[in-house]
């Protein structure tokens, strides 16, 4: 499969990219394999950036081997692509009879630091169950190696949740230009992706409990509050466990916060996971407001990679190269970039 040429952007804005993450679908069901993936993302102009979740995307990782590691900048090269982020596993419950301690914590994260560098990523993602003091013990190998540990901001976790505080208090503290933030813009969404609450309808929920769901959604409660509420009306209604449980997965991948918010942590961005649904009629993403997050990520003078992130595949079949398309073109529009 040949790639068609990248097409330039100028340095005024983020720079777009994709996740292989979105194309979990097409990738699971083997109708692509992994270099196929690659080169149809660059044949459809779905770069220049791309990150690719380690576990995911390379066998036997952590370990990479060299064939394997040539082969990719071979790729990355040929199609004319840039590696801009890998996602790392922070599981510290692989065990079943308790969970990782600190240290094999960061046992467990150094051997896919060193694969990240090995690849030619300049920015590895990783997880809250990566604590702050774990990935304050990264740092000395993350600099030597020149590789930038990123939290990911995501949902249900906030700018200024005390979760994310901590990390934003051992960042000053440590002061390492190897720290920083990848927000996830399912941390600032507008509403729930409507196509996933036809599927709960589907599956029996009532539209009075999806109603009180979205409500207790948009309050302003911590997530431990939200899941106490729904968790007691869900029981009061006699809804079937199951389906109110899928249910309840809104008040983990998305949470309503201002896009201005942040600001706060712009000059510790080192990364954007684009995060997306579905479109409207017009192009416009449901969900989240890219109208609004867009701007702000430009005006403050991000010039960063962000990677297109469809997460639709949880409750959808469709195309994932047609929603990154759709995403790429919206991005484009706001950010106006050529095409």
């Amino acid at each position: 499969m040949s790639a068609s040429p990248q097409v330039p952007q100028a340095v005024d804005g983020p720079r777009l990219g994709t996740t292989l993450f979105s194309l979990t679908n097409e990738f699971h069901s083997r109708r692509f394999t992994f270099e196929q993936l690659v080169a149809k993302v660059a044949q459809l102009n779905l770069g220049p950036g791309l990150e690719i979740v380690g576990f995911q995307s390379v066998r036997g990782f952590p370990a990479v081997s060299d064939e394997f590691a040539a082969r990719f900048r071979e790729l990355m090269a040929q199609h004319g692509l840039v590696p801009t982020c890998l996602g790392l596993n922070s599981d510290i419950a692989i065990r079943r009879d308790r969970l990782m301690s600190t240290e094999e914590s960061v046992a467990y994260h150094e051997p896919q630091i060193l694969a990240a560098a090995k690849l030619g990523f300049p920015v590895a993602r990783y997880q809250f169950t990566a604590s702050a003091e774990v990935v304050r013990r990264l740092v000395p190998l993350a600099e030597r190696v020149n590789v930038k540990l990123g939290l990911e901001i995501h949902a249900p976790y906030k700018v200024n949740s005390p979760e994310v505080m901590a990390y934003r208090e051992m960042y000053d503290k440590v002061n390492s230009p190897c720290l920083g933030f990848i927000p996830d813009f399912g941390a600032t969404a507008r509403t729930v992706p409507p196509p996933y609450l036809d599927t709960l309808r589907n599956r029996g929920i009532s539209e009075a409990l999806i109603k009180v769901a979205l409500d207790i959604w948009m309050s302003e409660d911590e997530l431990p509050a939200k899941r106490a509420n729904f968790a007691r009306e869900a029981r009061a209604t006699g809804a079937d466990p199951a389906a109110a449980s899928a249910l309840g997965v809104i008040f983990n991948i998305l949470v309503p916060q201002d896009a201005r918010a942040w600001q706060e942590i712009m000059s510790q961005v080192i990364h954007v996971h684009a995060k997306f649904y579905d479109f409207n009629a017009d192009g416009s993403e449901v969900c989240i407001p890219y109208e609004q997050i867009l701007p702000v990520f430009r005006d403050a003078g991000y010039s960063g990679y962000m990677s297109s992130e469809w997460e639709g595949q949880m409750y959808s079949d469709a195309d994932g190269f047609e929603m990154l398309r759709k995403h790429h073109a919206l991005c484009r529009r706001i950010l106006r970039i050529g095409t």
